[in-house]
């Protein structure tokens, strides 16, 4: 490694962008990027330095000088590498710049009970970090992320945007050409973000003389710089040769200048090092790549059969000749093209038996995913110790890398002979791997493939369950539903699986709105549930609370889903993944219940940390976006939505995001942006048709549509994108008890069509539901709102202003009597009405529905009225004062030193959602990071009046 001078500019001042020192020469243009990401970082602003080359570019040594620059400006630094041999096991980089183990856990007893865990890594993560750069400001450097597991790239895409406004700053490096393509898309992701991009090519021909002289002590000659001309720019093969024909007293220095008296002799390339050492030394070197880049002295002594003293000779000539060097508590070959040459030194018999016999020791030692990982390229069809080791690490990453598990079951499958005992089950954990990594198809195919030849047994009992899950995974649901039912029919079938199958029959019929087949299955497994599993149980209580929410049984519906939530979060972890809170947060807003909605949220979002499955990861954030539109904040209904979709997108999430398009479509439309609505429609509809797999919200994406549709081309349009719920009693009563004001907008939409028979059948459906659920205020306003426009009702039209839960709604109805006032002789009160309508206004103001509160503002102007305060509700662009309500708390905190996920359990809102209003404020205020929100803050007075403050009062 090269030393800067003690003349060297500090990398935080200007002078470094030209900085070249010997070890580090020809790359001051790429070491631009590296001293702006410092200064940053001495500034409290983060960023991101992308690095990547062919292998010997000087990637490492980047690394290196710029973590050396970092420290000597008082910037912490953490290194962390990935691993060829360990590129199975989940977080190996991040585990190793944060000093902690790898983030995995004891081979789960039963696959069943796996937890989906990578949400709780990403969040304990996010915490370390946060606790981190809390102390001061940090560096975290990364190499070899050619090597990082699935997992890694999956933290790095969520955490590094998001934790854009701390002082912390990441320099990523690869070796372009080799190991996990994903890495292309991290890179390409974290580049749209903001990331610089360095590419390190061959060096030129300057560059290649100054090192020249570095090495030799004086400027090459003509025929020096055409014997380096060999190693093509490549900096480490260049400074290897180099060294080689010094060592090999080829060079000679006169008149000033450096010339090669020969080259006879002159080993090139980094075989140099090499060429000295020992057969014996060379032996053991050889040995020890087997176990990779890195390796442990106790792990190489194993394999040699030796004590770790008879090793010390060869490793102390290793360390001498430089191919070696120390890191931590291993050895580490000096550069991957020396570890890679040493390796292509065995013969590939030998190479393949060296393999399963480090494999085999690793195993032993309960290193079981570096052993598969070497079981993966040595293993034989039949080969039992390697298959086991397969087993063993597939079961062991599922929880954390299901990708990582997909290729270990697939690989083990693969070398499983027909006549294999143990082929059923590597099927089954193989169609589990499959479905968790996102690849239904290819797991359905691997299913029944093996079904068609397997005989009856328990591991085809397990096998045909995993078929019906994949299937109800991926939106097949009446096939999900017959195959759990013919696995039903065996009598011999386990109570485990047949609990798991009775639970996937209840989502079948649920998610094909079967309720009739359903109805009589789940009053039997109520009426005796000591003779079935939790998981039956929680299926048929939710089915129960289904048909009952259908029925309008408010009561019931609620008796049923608590009990749903208590026995699966007393149950296993099959139970929990049934997530009965959801569809009682989806029930809550529809009644108008927010604070409990809210604590159910919170209880779910702890839930999925905790257990998973990826497929719901996301729904917190979307129900965070319904709840924040329904009370009234649209700011924070977007940043909830738009985080939904990224981790939807992440963790291909999609269950519920069509409630997250349908938040910013009827967002924007309120806000009079009908065009940007349309788009959010568009994505919406473009969803529904591209996402293979469960998907809800459907009702009230098409309430999102109708919505949209009205404000394109008028009350026709919207009663054509609501055709089924006019036309069936059933999805109109699911309609009004999930969205408190579709009975009074249908009810108004359908009368300016003319169609009052279609406007009466709404409103006596609104009635009869309110009439049934008498605790239910919410439903009541609803029903009196859309009776008030219907018959034209004064005192109707005054009780849903005063009762209804959700703000925009409540505005509505005060408009609907404003109007009604100020129409026909039996109403001319146009004082009630001016006051009405200035009430909607407000309200309409007050939650950022602008296109309505214009609307509302013009009915004002016929009679008349100006109000002057109305100005007040244009923010300006920049500055505090463009700042949301939403906004200023959250820089109110931030500014306080509360971490990102302080504010949001401040605010209940997620980590995400605070990242997302971060980079809004910072936008608005034109600066970049905490440090700079804090002095802006202070400079704040008290209390400045919100843009919506009303100047009367």
């Amino acid at each position: 490694m090269g030393n800067r001078g003690k003349d060297v500019p500090e990398p935080v001042s200007a002078e470094t962008e030209s900085s070249s020192w010997p070890g580090w020469r020809g790359r001051a243009h790429e070491w631009r990027s590296v001293a702006d990401l410092l200064r940053a970082i001495d500034t409290g602003r983060g960023g991101i330095v992308l690095v990547e080359g062919l292998s010997g570019m000087g990637k490492t040594q980047l690394l290196h000088e710029a973590a050396e620059a970092a420290g000597r400006a008082g910037i912490a630094v953490a290194h962390g590498a990935a691993d060829e041999l360990r590129r199975l096991v989940p977080l190996v980089p991040l585990a190793a710049a944060f000093d902690v183990p790898a983030l995995t856990t004891p081979e789960p007893a039963c696959s069943a009970e796996a937890a989906d865990l990578r949400l709780s890594m990403v969040e304990r993560l996010r915490a370390l970090l946060e606790e981190r750069v809390g102390r001061g400001p940090m560096l975290i450097t990364l190499d070899d992320l050619h090597w990082a597991d699935e997992t890694t790239q999956m933290v790095l895409r969520s955490l590094l945007p998001e934790l854009a406004s701390y002082p912390l700053g990441w320099i990523l490096a690869r070796t372009s050409g080799i190991g996990d393509p994903g890495v292309d898309g991290l890179y390409e992701l974290l580049e749209h973000e903001g990331a610089a991009r360095v590419v390190l090519g061959p060096l030129d021909d300057l560059a290649v003389a100054e090192i020249a002289a570095d090495v030799f002590g004086a400027p090459p000659g003509p025929d020096t710089l055409e014997t380096a001309a060999d190693a093509k720019g490549n900096p480490f093969l260049l400074v290897e040769l180099l060294r080689a024909c010094k060592l090999a007293g080829v060079v000679e220095v006169t008149a000033g200048s450096a010339r090669l008296t020969s080259t006879a002799g002159v080993r090139t390339g980094a075989c140099s090092s090499l060429a000295g050492l020992s057969a014996s030394t060379r032996h053991l070197l050889q040995v020890a790549a087997i176990l990779g880049r890195s390796f442990s002295v106790d792990d190489l002594a194993e394999m040699l059969g030796d004590p770790v003293d008879r090793l010390l000779p060869g490793l102390a000539e290793a360390l001498r000749a430089g191919i070696v060097m120390p890191t931590a508590d291993r050895l580490t070959f000096r550069h991957d093209l020396l570890w890679q040459i040493v390796t292509d030194m065995i013969s590939e018999p030998v190479r393949t038996a060296l393999q399963r016999q480090a494999g085999c020791m690793l195993l032993q030692r309960g290193a079981v995913v570096p052993a598969a990982a070497l079981f993966m390229r040595c293993a034989k069809i039949g080969d039992t110790r390697a298959l086991d080791g397969l087993d063993r690490a597939a079961r062991a990453v599922l929880p954390y890398s299901p990708q990582s598990a997909m290729d270990l079951a697939v690989r083990a499958l693969e070398l499983t002979s027909p006549a294999d005992g143990d082929l059923l089950p590597r099927t089954a954990t193989a169609v589990e791997t499959l479905t968790a990594a996102g690849r239904p198809a290819e797991a359905i195919e691997s299913a029944r493939a093996a079904l068609t030849r397997a005989p009856p047994g328990p591991w085809t009992d397990r096998l045909r369950c995993e078929l019906a899950y994949v299937l109800l995974q991926s939106g097949r649901a009446a096939e999900a539903v017959a195959e759990a039912e013919d696995l039903l029919a065996r009598r011999d079938l386990g109570d485990e699986l047949r609990g798991v199958a009775e639970l996937m029959v209840f989502h079948g019929l649920i998610g094909l709105n079967d309720f009739g087949r359903g109805r009589a299955r789940a009053r039997a497994v109520l009426a005796d549930r000591a003779a079935h599993q939790d998981t039956a149980v929680v299926g048929a209580l939710l089915l129960s609370a289904h048909i009952a929410w259908e029925e309008a049984r408010a009561d019931d519906a609620f008796r049923d889903i608590h009990e749903a939530v208590r026995v699966a979060s007393t149950g296993s972890i099959a139970a929990r993944r049934a997530h009965p809170r959801l569809f009682m947060v989806r029930c809550l807003f529809g009644v108008g219940r927010y604070a409990e909605a809210e604590s159910v949220i919170q209880a779910a979002a702890a839930d999925f940390e905790a257990n998973g499955p990826a497929t719901h990861i996301a729904s917190p954030a979307f129900f965070r976006a319904c709840l924040s539109l329904a009370t009234g904040h649209p700011d924070d209904a977007v940043a909830e939505a738009e985080a939904g979709l990224k981790a939807a997108d992440e963790m291909g999430a999609h269950a519920y995001a069509l409630l997250g398009l349908a938040v910013m479509a009827i967002v924007e439309l309120r806000r009079g942006n009908v065009e940007a609505a349309e788009r959010h429609i568009e994505r919406l509809e473009t969803r529904q048709q591209a996402v293979h797999g469960p998907t809800y919200g459907s009702v009230w994406a098409v309430w999102a549509i109708a919505l949209v549709r009205e404000a394109q081309g008028g009350p026709e349009r919207a009663m054509d994108a609501l055709d089924s719920c006019y036309a069936d009693v059933r999805r109109r009563r699911w309609m009004f008890m999930l969205e408190p004001n579709a009975a009074a907008w249908m009810t108004r939409t359908a009368l300016a069509a003319g169609r009052r028979s279609a406007a009466e059948h709404v409103a006596e459906t609104a009635r009869q539901i309110a009439h049934d659920n008498p605790g239910f205020p919410g439903l009541a306003a609803s029903a009196a709102h859309a009776h008030g426009i219907l018959h034209r009702d004064v005192t109707a039209l005054t009780e849903a202003t005063t009762h209804h839960s959700d703000p925009w709604g409540a505005a509505s109805a005060a408009e609907d009597l404003g109007v009604l006032l100020t129409s026909g002789a039996c109403y001319g009160d146009t004082k009630a009405a001016i006051a009405r309508l200035e009430e909607a206004a407000d309200g309409y103001l007050k939650v950022g529905a602008t296109r309505d509160a214009a609307r509302t503002r013009a009915r004002l102007r016929e009679l008349g009225v100006r109000r002057r305060h109305w100005a007040y509700a244009e923010r300006p662009s920049s500055g505090w004062s463009s700042l949301t309500d939403t906004e200023r708390r959250v820089a109110t905190f931030v500014a306080q030193g509360l971490t990102n996920r302080q504010v949001a359990t401040q605010m209940f809102v997620s980590p995400h959602t605070v990242s997302f209003h971060l980079r809004q404020i910072f936008r608005k205020l034109g600066i970049a990071s905490r440090v700079e929100l804090a002095r802006a803050a202070a400079e704040q007075p008290l209390h400045e009046p919100s843009v919506t403050d009303d100047p009367r009062h």
